[in-house]
């Protein structure tokens, strides 16, 4: 499997919350209904906690590193299939994309395809 990973930042001028209501109750309905077409085995959004003090601590540890991401999401594909979904799985492609741009920075939100390796899990 591979997985494709996306940290995301909000819009700038909309809240947290809108942000995860959206990405919840609007875009993740779009992604389960075109996952079959785009070959998607597992979707999981990881959203960060509401921790102020937290945070600011952690980035502290890390001698400042940045402000942390709004969320992740976290796509699972079987390689084999990459592709297979052809002109169907370009146009739900686009659709995906047109929504993501009514809640995320497109261009502050890292997104890459990498390989899981287990350290630590189940045996």
């Amino acid at each position: 499997m591979i997985k494709l990973t996306y940290c995301l930042r909000r819009k700038p001028g909309m809240t947290w919350e809108e942000f995860s209501n959206y990405w919840r109750d609007v875009h993740a309905p779009l992604v389960r209904e075109r996952a079959p077409v785009l070959g998607i085995k597992r979707y999981v959004q990881v959203r960060t906690q509401q921790n102020p003090e937290l945070h600011a601590r952690l980035q502290a540890r890390n001698d400042g590193s940045p402000v942390p991401f709004d969320g992740i999401a976290e796509l699972w594909y079987d390689p084999a299939e990459r592709g297979a979904g052809g002109e169907a799985a370009r146009a739900a492609a686009r659709e995906l994309l047109e929504d993501e741009r009514n809640f995320i920075d497109l261009a502050n939100s890292p997104i890459w395809y990498g390989e899981e390796w287990e350290v630590v899990g189940p045996k």
